[in-house]
Order: structure tokens, then sequence, then C-alpha cells
């Protein structure tokens, strides 16, 4: 894909700012209500924002409403390990 630069200006926006972007990008890459800003160290990428990902604190609150059972889980964290030694450093 050819990169392709295109000048814009900031606009007000209450006490913010703002740019538009031109309807073919907007439809191109599926911006429509929301999208996902991330700060790099070349710029700002703007991506679709993904509405079936949860953030970290919306997966939080959906595995604490959940309360699963992970008990059976426990028996399994020394399955072969019991029969070798180690330490666990000293902090």
């Amino acid at each position: 894909m050819e990169a392709s630069i295109i000048d814009t200006r900031l606009v007000t926006i209450g006490n913010s700012k703002g740019i538009s972007l031109p309807n073919r990008l907007l439809q191109k890459y599926g911006f429509f209500n929301w999208l996902t800003l991330e700060e790099t160290e070349r710029g700002i990428l703007l991506c679709k924002k993904d509405d079936n990902k949860l953030s970290y604190e919306e997966t939080y609150k959906a595995i604490a409403i959940a309360q699963e059972d992970w008990t059976d889980f426990d028996q399994t964290l020394l399955d072969g390990l019991e029969k070798n030694e180690f330490t666990t450093p000293s902090i």
C-alpha cells in the first residue's frame, strides 16, 4: 500500500483541538463513532475501535462478575515439578 500525505489543520472544539478527516478515509478504515488513538514514537496512530474487545478494566469486571471456579487448576501447578529439587530465591 502506498502511503499518502494529507495536510489538515487543527480546529478548536471547546477546550480541545481536533482535525477533520476526509470521508473517503473514514469509510476506507471503518471509522464510525469511535476509534482508538495510540501514542507511538513516530506520532499518533488512529485505528478502528474493536467493539468486541474489552478494556482491561472491563475484562477485570467481567471476570469478577463471572466468579469462575479455577480451583481445578491448583492441582496442576506442580505436576512433574515436585520430583525435582528447586529452591525459591530470597528477595
